[in-house]
């Protein structure tokens, strides 16, 4: 994502192409960039927690990931409903990776 700050330093527009007013690009998960858009769906105090639930939803997925392929949980043994939502997180980060919308150094790393 790409933006553009205020004079403070501050996120004041985002823009997913980079644009003459949106130079510096942010990775989308990156927190200054998740609180920026979680401020506007939310009271103040909570914006950077709701970020850091975001961003830890990731190390959970990288651990039932490294559960599953060191053969200590089997996907099956997860209940219905924490399959299924499992089977949607990781389809939608196939299609952002596809998109090239998430691109971290951590990608593909094997690091957390």
């Amino acid at each position: 994502m790409y933006i553009k700050r205020d004079d403070d330093g501050r996120i004041e527009l985002v823009s997913r192409e980079e644009t003459p007013e949106c130079k510096e690009y942010l990775a989308a998960d990156s927190p200054e960039l998740l609180t920026f858009l979680m401020e506007f769906e939310s009271a103040p105090g909570s914006a950077r927690f709701q970020a850091s639930d975001l961003a830890f939803v990731r190390v959970l997925e990288d651990v039932i990931e490294l559960l599953m392929d060191k053969g200590v949980i089997s996907f099956t043994e997860l209940p219905e409903a924490a399959q299924q939502k499992v089977m949607e997180r990781q389809t939608l980060r196939r299609r952002l990776n596809g998109l090239d919308l998430v691109a971290g150094e951590d990608e593909g790393s094997g690091v957390i």
